[in-house]
Order: structure tokens, then C-alpha cells, then sequence
């Protein structure tokens, strides 16, 4: 199979889990959280419960940009999380939260992809242009694509590494609205078959980012 099939597979699948996100989440926006809480409520219950008190409770202007930051110790949440009592700002203010603990907790994959931050934000800087000019100068330089090559393997493990820090997040996220209560039988599946889509956009941007690298490894192997 071509390498330029997969990866517009890839682009075509990550479209599709991109909707399904915003339909699910619209959908279960709709849905009152129990007891009333918001976003911003879940998330400070949370911190509380688990004796963080370092981490301060945000709101971010957009749709679904929702993050932790662990430089300033803040959950970010969007204002349509942040101030909505619903049943889908409760999953992804939990999961953020998630973020928190982790970092509190010193889990070994959010560890290590603390570390890789700054190599990583050096190569998303310039890959892309040393990628340019190996493929342009293949005949002339050909080791300036490896170079870029390398840089982009380095973010595509990042991409990787990404993974399992999100699937956590979520796993922490659902025990959590289970033993506080924010969650009950008919409520805790729609939180988890938000949180389940919203992971799937990262499997498919690892998948994007592996098959991106493949291609280029091809390309420098064609050249030897």
C-alpha cells in the first residue's frame, strides 16, 4: 500500500473523529451534571479531594482548549467547560485535572515527556525547513534529510509518548466522578464515551505522525 494512501486515510479518519468529538460533546453538553456542578466546580473538588492545593482553576477563551499547564500550575478551561454544569464540562474538567494529579504524583510518562519538552519544541521549530531543504538538496546533501529526518522521529515520539498520559488522565478522570459521586449508572458512560473520542484524536495524530515519518525514511532510502 502507498505510504500517501495511508496517510490520507489518516487525514480522512481524523476528520471524521474530530466530528464525532464536537457532536458528542454538544450532545452530552446537554446533559445536567449532578448536583449542579460545572466544569470549574468538578475541577476544584477534584484538586481539593486529592490534596493539591498548589493549582489554580482557569478560564480560557475557544471551543475545547481545555489544557493543564504544569509551568504555572493552572487548569485552563474552556468557557464552555469552565461555567457549564453538564454532564461532558464535568469528563473534561475531570480529565484535565487528571493532568494535575499526574503531575503531582510524579507519573513516570508525564515525567518523561517533561523532559523531552524542550527537544521538542526545538525540533517543531525547525523541521520542517530541514526537511525542505533535504528533500531539495537530496541529490547534493542527502544526510540533511536524515537530520530532519531524526527531528521529526523525535516529535513523533512525543506523539507516542502523548498517548498513554491521555489514556491515564481519562482512567483517573472516571474513578474519580465514580467515588465523588459526580457521576451515577446512566451519566458515567457518556462521560466516558466523551473522553474516549476526545483520546481517539490523539491515536490518530500518532498514527498521522508515524506514517508522516515512514515516508520520509523512504524517501532517504530511495536516495541510497
Amino acid at each position: 500500500m502507498s505510504i500517501w494512501v495511508i496517510v490520507i486515510a489518516v487525514m480522512v479518519l481524523s476528520f471524521i473523529i474530530q466530528w464525532v468529538l464536537n457532536s458528542k460533546f454538544e450532545k452530552y453538553s446537554r446533559v445536567p451534571s449532578l448536583r449542579g456542578l460545572t466544569g470549574a466546580d468538578v475541577a476544584r473538588l477534584m484538586l481539593a479531594q486529592n490534596g493539591i492545593t498548589d493549582v489554580k482553576v482557569e478560564s480560557v477563551a475557544g471551543k475545547l482548549t481545555d489544557h493543564y499547564n504544569p509551568q504555572d500550575k493552572t487548569v485552563n478551561l474552556s468557557e464552555n467547560v469552565y461555567g457549564c454544569a453538564s454532564i461532558a464540562a464535568c469528563a473534561v474538567a475531570a480529565h484535565e485535572t487528571g493532568h494535575a494529579l499526574q503531575h503531582a504524583q510524579g507519573y513516570a510518562p508525564v515525567r518523561l515527556r517533561s523532559a523531552l519538552v524542550p527537544v521538542v519544541t526545538f525540533a517543531n521549530n525547525t523541521v520542517q525547513w530541514v526537511l525542505l531543504a533535504g528533500v531539495l538538496l537530496i541529490n547534493v546533501f542527502p544526510t540533511l534529510l536524515w537530520v530532519g529526518i531524526i527531528l521529526f522521529a523525535m516529535t513523533t515520539f512525543f506523539s507516542l509518548i502523548t498517548l498513554p498520559v491521555e489514556i491515564n488522565a481519562s482512567q483517573r478522570a472516571v474513578r474519580w466522578m465514580e467515588t465523588a459521586g459526580v457521576v451515577d449508572a446512566e451519566t458515567r458512560p457518556m462521560a466516558v464515551d466523551a473522553l474516549k473520542w476526545a483520546a481517539y484524536t490523539y491515536v490518530v495524530a500518532a498514527l498521522g505522525s508515524l506514517a508522516t515519518l515512514f515516508y520520509y525514511i523512504a524517501l532517504g532510502n530511495s536516495r541510497r
